[in-house]
Order: structure tokens, then sequence, then C-alpha cells
């Protein structure tokens, strides 16, 4: 049989057994003491018998036994009572006064002892159970010999005995069942902060390293457990910060050498030589300001409260990017909503997610064609162009740092689409990547409204050409 892995599972497995165990110990530990107990007051019966029956003993004249019961007595041990019998012997064996059918010993294989004795003697369908106590006088011995039927004892006796375990059971057995039930609720409460800690760790990622796991109401045994993870968590932030502090601090180091090879390439007399150099170079910037960018987004904490106006970060990131799509004789057109549309978020780190999907689009289309911004009510922006698409295979790795679909290709380093991953974590929402039907892909953000966003007031394009 295979243990639960559990803590919980063991401790109620192993507390229903106990329960089991004590449910079976406890009725028979009960029945034996109630059986002791009944035999210790059978004994002391049987001797309170014998020594009421010696009080009315004595030896008379002539040197014979005399025996005087008064009537309470005589029937006690009466053939219709057919209970108790008692019998008078003298040291040879002989039966001097006795009751009904007492016409030898009660024991009579039983030796004749100076002390009191407790004895018990087996006959056809009956157990005859009693006590021989001596009794002397003037140097003379008798025994009396008090015994009872068991077979005959008193009712109530009889039912406690033969139906106590059954009685007991029925009472019992709801008592331990509503004990196990008690113990179940207070092990899961015991257990409740423990729960609390793993849905907390759950919390815990690269992108939420400043999550620590509360001590508070965590049961001793385990919080060397929580104390030991905090730390380790601790050691893991540090190195993540090392790691980001590195890559901005690398980014800047090389913002200095770009500006001077820049610088450089302008005194150039030859264009045809500094033509291709300053495009490699306009791609090492790109790297550089996305290293710094990436850098900042990772170091950023979402803040409870923060709002923007994805309308209007639309609209300022679309203003800004035009003439670059003029450039390379491609157009943006705003679509969608024109009121606005409030979502949770700090607005510029919306524009530079929208300002990611919008030059990489730009990128991709082909020239003469336009690259479509779209924002809806619920707070969804769709970014679409009308380049190659994207091959499903592609789109769950479009969103890992540094990675490139052709690496032959210069002009990026794999970091734009991360950057707009990452920036809708800490905006609580999610990015989504597809392919039009009319072809070309189409990125889907979608934030969290903030309060209540105003009734749309229609659809409306603006084109920047």
């Amino acid at each position: 049989m295979t243990r639960p892995r559990s803590i919980v599972s063991r401790i109620l497995w192993m507390h229903t057994v106990a329960v089991g165990t004590i449910a079976v110990l406890v009725p028979l530990s009960l029945y034996f003491m109630l059986v002791a107990e009944t035999a210790s007051l059978h004994r002391a019966s049987m001797r309170e018998q014998a020594d009421r029956i010696a009080e009315h003993l004595w030896l008379g004249e002539n040197d014979r036994w005399q025996l005087d019961l008064p009537e309470a007595l005589q029937d006690l041990y009466s053939d219709a009572y057919d209970r108790y019998v008692y019998a008078i012997v003298d040291v040879s064996g002989t039966v001097l006064f006795g009751s009904h059918n007492a016409g030898q010993p009660i024991f009579p294989d039983a030796p004749r002892e100076p002390e009191p004795a407790f004895l018990q003697v087996q006959r056809a369908y009956s157990t005859i159970s009693g006590t021989r106590v001596p009794k002397t006088q003037d140097g003379r011995t008798v025994w009396i010999e008090v015994a009872e039927n068991l077979s005959h004892r008193d009712v109530l006796i009889d039912d406690i005995v033969s139906n106590f375990i059954p009685r007991v059971a029925w009472v019992a057995l709801p008592i331990l069942l509503l004990l196990l039930v008690i113990e179940t609720h207070v092990v899961r409460r015991m257990f409740r902060p423990v729960r609390a800690a793993s849905q907390r760790a759950r919390e815990i990622g690269p992108r939420r390293t400043d999550v620590r796991l509360s001590l508070d109401d965590v049961p001793s045994e385990i919080a060397p457990l929580v104390v030991a993870v905090n730390e380790a968590l601790d050691r893991l932030e540090q190195g993540f910060r090392v790691q980001r502090e590195f890559t901005a601090d690398a980014a800047h180091e090389l913002r200095t050498p770009i500006t001077i090879l820049r610088t450089r390439l302008d005194t150039l007399a030859d264009a045809a030589v500094a033509e291709p150099l300053r495009r490699d170079l306009e791609s090492m910037t790109r790297v550089v300001t996305q290293l710094l960018e990436m850098a900042e987004v990772e170091n950023m904490s979402p803040e409870a409260g923060e709002r923007a106006d994805l309308r209007a970060v639309a609209e300022e990131v679309i203003s800004f990017l035009v003439p670059l799509a003029i450039a390379q004789d491609r157009s943006i057109a705003l679509a969608g909503t024109e009121r606005p549309v409030w979502v949770s978020g700090r607005g510029e780190v919306i524009a530079r997610a929208l300002r990611n999907l919008v030059e990489n689009a730009i990128r991709h289309t082909p020239p003469g064609t336009v690259v479509e911004v779209t924002v809806e009510p619920d707070g969804t922006l769709h970014i679409a162009d009308e380049g190659p698409g994207i091959d499903e295979a592609d789109r769950d790795l479009l969103f890992r740092r540094f990675w490139r679909r052709d690496r032959k290709r210069v002009g990026g380093a794999g970091l734009g689409l991360s950057i707009v991953k990452r920036i809708m974590d800490l905006c609580g929402g999610s990015v989504a990547v597809g392919n039009r039907p009319s072809g070309g892909a189409c990125f889907t953000l979608r934030f969290r409204l903030a309060g209540r966003t105003m009734p749309a007031g229609g659809e409306a394009a603006v084109s920047f050409a």
C-alpha cells in the first residue's frame, strides 16, 4: 500500500488508524473493567452473606452448633428464590446446616483451609461461585460456604455484561467519527498558512523576484524552510539585479564610442565607404538603445492606480513615427474609437510597447502599403501590416530575447518583442500574434480597463502619409 505524500493526508491517515484502534480497544477495556468490577462486587456480596450467617451461628449446649437465621435470610436462600445457597460444614465434611438442595458441601473437592477462600465449581448447566469462611469457637472450627448460581444472576447485570459492547459501540462510534471530522478541520486550518505560502510562491518568477513568503502563522516546524526559501530568493534577486545592472552599464558604456564613431564617419570624404559603415552604426545604435530600454523595463515595478488613455497614447506614437514611415514609403492609419479608453498602466511604458510594434510593422510591410493601428473600446489594440506574416512554428519564439527568424538580416537584436511582452506583463495585460486573412501579421495587445470607459463614438480612420 502506497503511503500518502501529503502531510495532511499522513496526519489524517494516522488519526484514522488511531481512532479505529481506540474504537476497538475502549469498549473491550471497559467490558473487562465491568467484568472485573462485577466479580469484585460478587465476592464482596458472598463474604458479607457468610459473615451475616456467622453472626447467627454459635456453639451451644453439649458442644452442638446452633443456627438461628432471621426470616429475611431464610427467604434469601429459599426454594422460590433459587439463586443463593449456603452450607455449614464441619471438619469431617459433614453438612451441619444448609439451604435447599444442600445435602452435601457446596465445594466438596476444595481443601478446607484456615483462611477465607473464594471458590467456583461447575455443575450441570450452571456455574456455582462463592466463598468459604471458617468460624472457630472453643477450639472447634466449622466452615460457612455461601455461593451464587451464576446462571440465575440478576437480569440487569446480565444485560449490562452481555450487551455492553454493542451499546457502547453505538455511542462511541459517532463520537469517534465526530472527533475525526473535528481533527480534519483542525489539521486543515493548521496548514492554511502553508497553503497561503504556496499560493504566494506561485507568484515568484524571473519577472517578480521581489516576492517573499510570509512567516505569519506558519507552523514552527515549517518556518525554517520558509526562511531558507526567502534567503534563496534574496540571492536570486541579487543575481538578477547584477545581471540587469551589467546590461545597463554595458549599454551606457557603448554609447560614448558609438557617438565618437558617428562623428568620425561624418568626416570621411569617401561616401561609398561611409554609407555602409553608417548603416552598420545605426544597427548598432538600435541594439544598444534596445539593451538600455530592456534594462529599464526590467527594473520597473507596477504601481497601483496608474492609468493611461490608450487612444491618446496611440495618436502620440503614430505622430512620432510618421516621419520614419514616410521616409520608407509607408503610411500609418489610426482606426477605432475616437473616445478616450482608460486602461491600467503607465502611458510612457505603453507607448514603448506600441512604438516597438509599429516600428517592426514598418520594417516588414512592403513599400506603398499601410500599417493599421486600431483602438477598441474594450482596451484592445491591434497593429496590422501587409507583410509576409508569421509562421505558425515561430509564434511561440517571437517574444524570446535575442530570437530572430533571419539572423543574417541586420538592423535588430531580437529584443523589441521581448520588451513588448515584459511591458504587457507589467500592465497586467497580454500580447498575441496572428495573420490577417488578406495577408500580413497582426499583433493584439489586450489591456485591463481602468474604471469606466465612455461609450464609443463610432469608428473613424485617420491617415498619416
